[in-house]
């Protein structure tokens, strides 16, 4: 999926006006002006259009792990420079403190129906060989899954 879709699909459905958004960057010592995030949520076709970079939207991620759950002790995540739709399902799992089942259970609210063990093939590691690679279509399944359970 395309960083600025999931970053603009994130923001909308949790209500996150464009300083809200900006903070939630800032809790991973990313700094985004606000003509820059303005860009980030045009259309591709505009000619104001910026791509958001991986290694951004993972300062993004990481951030909002941070406004959901609480900074950790020690060092802060470092943010990746090559963000997989895998990592991206992953630090969103984190980011919302969900298991298994709470996952499988956003995914079917969305209509998508996932075992535990299709599921667990998503957060292996990449040499894993049960690693399942993450589809665009999974990805947004479970954002969308993610809107209906958290706006009802």
């Amino acid at each position: 999926m395309i960083n600025n879709d999931i970053l603009r699909r994130l923001s909308t459905l949790l209500g996150f006006d464009d300083e809200k958004t900006r903070a939630v960057f800032k809790l991973n010592a990313c700094d985004i002006t606000a003509d820059k995030l303005v860009c980030f949520f045009k259309e591709k076709d505009d000619a104001a259009y910026i791509e958001l970079l991986d290694v951004e939207f993972a300062s993004f991620l990481n951030g909002l792990i941070v406004e959901k759950r609480g900074a950790k002790e020690g060092p802060q995540a470092v943010p990746e420079n090559d963000l997989t739709n895998n990592a991206i399902f992953n630090k969103l799992k984190i980011a919302f403190s969900l298991q298994a089942d709470d996952v499988i259970d956003t995914l079917e609210l969305a209509e998508l129906s996932l075992t535990k063990y299709e599921l667990s093939a998503f957060f292996r590691s990449i040499n894993n060989k049960h690693y399942r690679e993450c589809s665009d279509e999974v990805l947004s399944t479970f954002i969308k899954g993610l809107k209906i359970k958290l706006q009802g």
